[in-house]
């Protein structure tokens, strides 16, 4: 029979799986925003958005629990510690997929300004980290690590990138500076969620090996 605290940790572990698959459900349904494709209804988004944040709050609540009534061991600790910053992060990837579906709603001219600065290569690429990165805690698997790492820095390559020639566009067409400007917004949005899974994903890494490394300190060492 499972103890009270092996009970709890499975529960803990569960609750994470489900709000790590409602964020990327989130996630998709930006990038559909964004790409002018067919969307969610803004009440079903906005359910989502209360659901993510409902088991952000359960998710304290089981750590908090377990700290006041159980003496954990390192590796139990290790999970609790980073299950509690994985929930913070994933929240505020819910959160900034809604601000990007809100931004996208404010620009005209969509389809030309996504095909001429390459975002839907970027907002697939978001796309593709937050599936990545949910895998990465269910499977407990490092070797996807840095696959994780490197597509943050790519989306932030490519985002610097198409920001610059967006406020060119914007210098030489003023009509294009209100929709230019909630692309930007959008693509810093995009951005973060980017670093939010790349977070973690470190925190993937200290639950396996008991320590912490930034990705920019994991590259350095090759």
């Amino acid at each position: 029979m499972a103890s009270y605290l092996e009970t709890e940790l499975g529960k803990l572990r569960s609750i994470i799986l489900k709000i790590g698959k409602l964020a990327e459900g989130q996630v998709a349904e930006a990038v559909k925003a964004l790409l002018s494709e067919p969307v969610a209804e803004g009440r079903e988004v906005k359910k989502t958005e209360n659901k993510i944040d409902k088991l952000d709050v359960k998710i304290d609540d089981i750590c908090q629990s377990v700290f006041a009534l159980q003496q954990p061991v390192a590796s139990d600790l290790r999970f609790i510690m980073s299950a509690m910053q994985i929930s913070n992060e994933i929240e505020r990837i819910g959160d900034l997929a809604v601000s990007v579906i809100k931004a996208s709603k404010n620009i005209k001219e969509k389809h030309e300004l996504i095909s001429k600065f390459n975002i839907a290569e970027i907002a697939r690429e978001v796309e593709s980290i937050t599936i990545k990165t949910n895998e990465c805690f269910q499977d407990m698997d490092e070797t996807t690590i840095e696959e994780i790492f490197v597509l943050n820095n790519s989306i932030k390559s490519k985002s610097v990138t198409a920001i610059e020639e967006i406020i060119g566009e914007m210098k030489s067409h003023s009509k294009t500076v209100g929709s230019g400007t909630n692309l930007i917004i959008a693509l810093k949005h995009m951005e973060r969620i980017a670093d939010h899974n790349s977070n973690i994903a470190e925190s993937v890494y200290f639950m396996i090996n008991a320590k912490t490394i930034k990705h920019e300190r994991l590259f350095d060492k090759k």
